[in-house]
Parts: C-alpha cells; sequence; structure tokens
C-alpha cells in the first residue's frame, strides 16, 4: 500500500462517514417532520376537543335562556292586548320573575338566606340610617338588591340598608 493508497481509503473512509451523517440527518429531518404533524393534529383535536366541551356545558345553560327568552316575547306580546287588566300584567310578570329564579336554581344558584341582623359575609351595606333604639342596631332596614350564592359561596351579596344606634344617616 502505497501513500497515496492509504490517503484515497481514509477519504473513502471520509465519504463513507459524510454519507451516513447525511443519512442520520434526513432521518432526524423526517422524525421532526412526523413528529410536528402528529402535534399539529393533536393540538387540533385538543381545540376542538375544548370547543365541544364547552359547547356541550353551556348548552343546557343557553336553552334555559332561550326558553326564557320565549316566555319574555309572549309577555311582550300579552301588553299589546286591549283586555289585560293591571293584575294579568302583574300575575305575568310575576310568572316571569318565578321562571328566571328556576333557570338559576338549575344553574346552582339560590338567593341568599336573608337575616334580619346585619351579616358582611352576605350583606353590603349601601346605606346606613342612624337610630335611637338600641335594639335595632345591625338591623337590615331594607333590601335594596337580592343576593345569591352558588355552590355554597356568595356571588353577590345582597345590598341593604342598616340601622346603626347613634349615627346619623349616611350614604356609602
Amino acid at each position: 500500500m502505497t501513500e497515496q493508497d492509504g490517503t484515497a481509503f481514509s477519504l473513502a473512509e471520509l465519504a463513507g462517514a459524510l454519507s451516513r451523517i447525511q443519512a442520520a440527518l434526513d432521518q432526524r429531518n423526517t422524525a421532526a417532520e412526523v413528529q410536528k404533524e402528529a402535534f399539529d393534529r393533536l393540538h387540533q383535536e385538543l381545540t376542538q376537543y375544548k370547543e365541544d366541551f364547552v359547547f356541550q356545558t353551556t348548552k343546557p345553560f343557553l336553552l334555559d335562556l332561550l326558553m326564557f327568552y320565549d316566555s319574555l316575547s309572549w309577555f311582550h306580546h300579552s301588553l299589546v292586548k286591549p283586555d289585560v287588566t293591571p293584575e294579568v300584567i302583574a300575575e305575568s310578570f310575576q310568572y316571569l320573575v318565578d321562571e328566571f329564579l328556576e333557570v338559576l336554581y338549575r344553574q346552582d344558584i339560590t338567593p341568599v338566606e336573608g337575616t334580619r341582623t346585619f351579616d358582611a359575609r352576605i350583606h353590603k351595606a349601601v346605606k346606613v340610617v342612624g337610630t335611637t333604639d338600641v335594639s335595632r342596631n345591625n338591623v337590615v332596614e331594607q333590601v335594596l338588591k337580592r343576593g345569591f350564592c352558588r355552590g355554597g359561596r356568595v356571588l353577590r351579596p345582597e345590598e341593604v340598608v342598616v340601622c346603626r344606634h347613634g349615627l346619623k344617616s349616611k350614604e356609602d
């Protein structure tokens, strides 16, 4: 073997090594493309699942709202009838309130169990009125807005007027 032959042999080894490196790189690129396509498909499936999940979980509530919309439309059309008395209007309106409360109940939303004594966990004092009667201190004088709970937690506190002994009336 001449030195030239040894060099030629080394070039052949080098060419083989480069060929193997090129094949490995091609294989990695192919694997990376397959992995990217799989990731993109998975992302698309998860996005579709999420959208379907949100739709399926909100659908009952939205159908309840549509039913209430139908009742509101019925009430609106009944108001234009000439023979409708104030009593019928009041009863119909109470029916709408009751129906709306039913929609809330189906969503596990219930009215706050009001108390006559102010409780900061369920009440929000929006007005304080003074009283000279000690026994009326911290008494809820009036509920301005009804409070609601969901799952045992206050969603919206009741907005109330509270009596305070020895204070002049003020608005917060």
